[in-house]
């Protein structure tokens, strides 16, 4: 077999989540990547077929630790865990085989300037073969893209008003994931200093000041940002440099109308819209969609494997969900 055609050997750590499902779906239908494990304690032992309806071979869970998971051989190693939980994981990799990609989706590098930062829409260019890479967070995706085309023209810092379903919260039971404490509410939490805001700000160089609230929907977020001009700007210009920030970009799209989030779930692009001006032309409101789980997670993290192992950076990723903006 060419190398070129050598299916290329995934380990999944933290399987059993949201977004370790999503993984799995996506990862089992790509053309060159292979599920080599999927490690999930509490379902240890389990046929994966019978969790995850998008699989149909024989692979069963395993529950491995660093040490196990490092030692398996795999080409690249996805984390998804929660928070203050990858380190071990790391650690085994750099000590037992260093040249294993890791793709990590919880915060815990992503302030580390030894880590790739890996959003990229954003940050393609400098990619250089890094054996590390760090997915941003959903809230963190959907902020940079709505203000990066701006960056240039702000004057003090941006406001940030977030909305996630509830599956953003993850699986362990909590106040921000129980379906009944949110029906017919809107949760706020961690108003200042929210680790997604001082990842924004150190991403952006710009100062951030962002409000997540939870919603009683399961999947998507809309993020509605604040953005305040240095000097006057016109509706049209604004759309133009969004539009031409973004031509080509099959997984974002720039619309005319406030882009709804039941409009996003399931889908793996960014929608960006609802731009809108003060009087004076030195405030703007800009709208974004992400689903939390795709573009917010699973489907970045897929993009960051294509991009590190020179495939294209699309293979994989639904092709119905294409958008150009």
């Amino acid at each position: 077999m060419a190398e070129h055609d050598r299916p290329i050997r995934i380990g999944l750590v933290g399987a059993r989540g949201y977004v370790g499902g999503e993984l799995i779906r996506l990862l089992a239908a790509h053309p060159r990547f292979e599920l080599g494990f999927v490690s999930s304690r509490e379902r240890d032992g389990q046929r994966l077929a019978d969790h995850e309806a998008g699989y149909w071979g024989d692979l069963r869970y395993v529950a491995h630790g660093p040490a196990e998971a490092a030692g398996q051989g795999m080409d690249a190693l996805v984390l998804a865990l929660p928070n203050q939980k990858a380190a071990p994981f790391v650690a085994a990799v750099d000590d037992i085989a260093p040249g294993t990609l890791v793709v990590d989706l919880s915060a815990d590098y992503r302030f580390d300037d030894n880590w790739f930062y890996g959003l990229p829409e954003l940050t393609r260019s400098r990619y250089a073969g890094q054996r590390r890479i760090s997915n941003p967070g959903c809230y963190a995706t959907a902020m940079q893209l709505a203000i990066a085309p701006m960056l240039d023209a702000l004057e003090g810092p941006v406001q940030c008003f977030g909305v996630s379903g509830w599956s953003g919260a993850g699986t362990t039971p909590s106040d921000k994931n129980d379906p009944d404490k949110l029906r017919d509410n809107l949760m706020p939490y961690a108003l200042a200093g929210h680790v997604h805001e001082r990842e924004v700000a150190r991403q952006l160089r710009h100062p951030i000041e962002f409000m997540p609230h939870v919603a009683p929907h399961f999947r998507g977020i809309t993020l509605t940002a604040n953005l305040h001009l240095a000097q006057a700007m016109a509706r049209d210009d604004v759309l133009t440099r969004y539009r031409m920030r973004y031509a080509g970009e099959p997984l974002l799209q720039v619309i005319d109308d406030a882009p709804w989030v039941s409009r996003i779930a399931n889908a793996h692009h960014v929608e960006l819209g609802g731009f809108t001006l003060a009087d004076d032309g030195r405030r703007l409101v800009v709208v974004a969609t992400v689903d939390n789980l795709l573009k917010g997670a699973a489907t970045q993290a897929l993009q960051n494997l294509n991009l590190a192992f020179g495939l294209d950076e699309m293979a994989g990723i639904p092709a119905a969900e294409h958008r150009n903006g």
